[in-house]
């Protein structure tokens, strides 16, 4: 376990006692974005993702090619113990045929999973946590307008394991077998519908790709149902390095059920890339409010007192009617 990944495992478990999320009674997606937000899905919420995808890759110069191929992203979500905290598996698995441009051409069969991580994702601090926001009653516009509160963005870690099988084509050569992730993420939540979600992260630790990912992402939403997003992911590594905008936008169906679609591209030939991808969210949702389990226990325990109380005073009735 290399020093990075031990700071920041003694920083997440320093962390876990602090706070409680927000639970929202709407699903909490990741997509159709690749960033992680801050907020948890809730506490004995389930959730899943799954977002299949068309890729075309070019290269121009030598050795050119072209790779035509699909895949799927997935992810599942659960939260429990506590509202800011879940674990999640999340991956991507592609296949495609690479095509190279010699005199004679050959093709190349490749698929494996891109990656594989079993992780968690604690909450850490939410600026809206046990505030009330207060109204100025003589002004419309002061509600409705921009506070300088809403630049303290809510905070996440998060941290994984990798798992890469042996002869991967989408890792360098000698990677296989487990290895860690670690992120920091931001979110900012602005008025009128727009929010800025900020992830650092470095993959692969201990490995010998160490990656080190940015996303920024930003998302609006025009009403309740639609919301779209543009967002920027850079990948720095020895192996690869990359650039990527995606753009695209989500249709809440229910409460409960996402629909997504997105593009993605960059803008250099080495290779060059572009993706289609549709996705569905849908969580299985039996979250329990925290004062209402709290009401229903102090409920419980006044009925039995009220029970205990009538016993009593039955018990009384009888002993003072035989004495007389």
């Amino acid at each position: 376990m290399t020093p990075i990944f031990k700071a920041f495992l003694v920083f997440f478990i320093c962390f876990t006692t602090l706070i409680q999320a927000q639970y929202t009674d709407v699903i909490n997606s990741n997509r159709p974005g690749a960033s992680q937000t801050a907020f948890s899905v809730g506490k004995k919420v389930l959730q899943f993702e799954l977002g299949p995808f068309i890729s075309n890759e070019k290269r121009s110069p030598y050795p050119s090619y072209e790779a035509k191929g699909f895949g799927v992203d997935f992810a599942a979500h659960y939260g429990f113990l506590k509202e800011a905290l879940e674990v999640n598996i999340q991956g991507t698995y592609q296949s495609e045929i690479q095509t190279y441009n010699f005199a004679v051409p050959v093709e190349n069969k490749r698929a494996n999973f891109r990656y594989l991580n079993l992780g968690a994702k604690y909450l850490i601090y939410d600026p809206n946590k046990n505030k009330e926001e207060k109204i100025n009653v003589y002004s419309y516009h002061a509600n409705r307008g921009f506070k300088w509160k809403q630049i303290i963005p809510a905070v996440a870690v998060s941290a994984g394991v990798n798992f890469d099988t042996k002869n991967n084509p989408y890792v360098a050569d000698g990677v296989e077998g487990l290895s860690y992730r670690a992120a920091l993420i931001t979110q900012n939540n602005f008025y009128g519908g727009w929010v800025f979600v900020t992830n650092l992260m470095m993959d692969r630790i201990s490995s010998n790709q160490q990656d080190l990912h940015y996303i920024l992402t930003l998302t609006h939403s025009f009403n309740p149902k639609w919301v779209v997003f543009a967002e920027s992911q850079g990948i720095k590594s020895d192996f690869y390095a990359d650039n990527l905008l995606r753009f695209g936008g989500g249709y809440l169906i229910n409460k409960d059920l996402q629909l997504d679609t997105a593009l993605t591209l960059n803008f250099k030939d080495t290779p060059s890339i572009f993706g289609v991808n549709f996705g569905v969210s849908y969580r299985i949702d039996r979250h329990e409010d925290e004062l209402k389990i709290k009401n229903k226990s102090s409920g419980k325990k006044k009925r039995k007192r009220n029970s205990r109380s009538k016993r009593n005073s039955k018990k009384k009735k009888v002993e003072n009617f035989d004495e007389g």
